[in-house]
């Protein structure tokens, strides 16, 4: 009766990768499925986790990179949120140092700071090359 248990958390394992897409619940529910197999062939509560522990950190380490490898070949993967604004351009709405200031990201205004301490005046266009928290790290454009 146990597999039972084991195939109901691998199911709820596969349905919540629908929602993340990272691919790791994914390789956790592969680990479920053996405890649930290992449970199905009389094996010890303790053999079975154990079982579902391996099956699972092998999956992780073997399956999901080769996985990812192959959908990123296929597809470009759209970055999202900060990830999103890493490369883009934005404008020096004050003067930014190494210390601070503000830039506009495509209409929003960030806290900024340049990576060398360099000094950018206002209205300089600038590329964003690193979201470090709340604050874009930006160096200037060179034309």
């Amino acid at each position: 009766m146990a597999w039972l248990w084991w195939l109901g958390a691998a199911l709820v394992l596969a349905i919540a990768e629908e929602l993340s897409l990272g691919l790791v619940l994914l390789m956790l529910s592969g680990g479920a499925l053996a405890g649930a197999v290992a449970a199905g062939f009389g094996a010890s509560v303790v053999v079975q986790v154990i079982v579902a522990v391996v099956v699972a950190v092998l999956l992780l380490f073997t399956l999901r990179p080769w996985l990812l490898r192959r959908l990123r070949t296929r597809q470009r993967l759209v970055e999202t949120n900060v990830n999103a604004l890493v490369g883009r351009q934005a404008v020096a709405v004050t003067d930014v140092a190494g210390n601070g200031g503000r830039v506009k990201i495509g209409g929003e205004v960030w806290t900024a700071r340049t990576r060398t301490g360099a000094l950018v005046a206002a209205g300089t266009p600038v590329r964003v090359t690193q979201i470090d928290g709340a604050t874009a790290v930006v160096e200037p454009i060179e034309e």
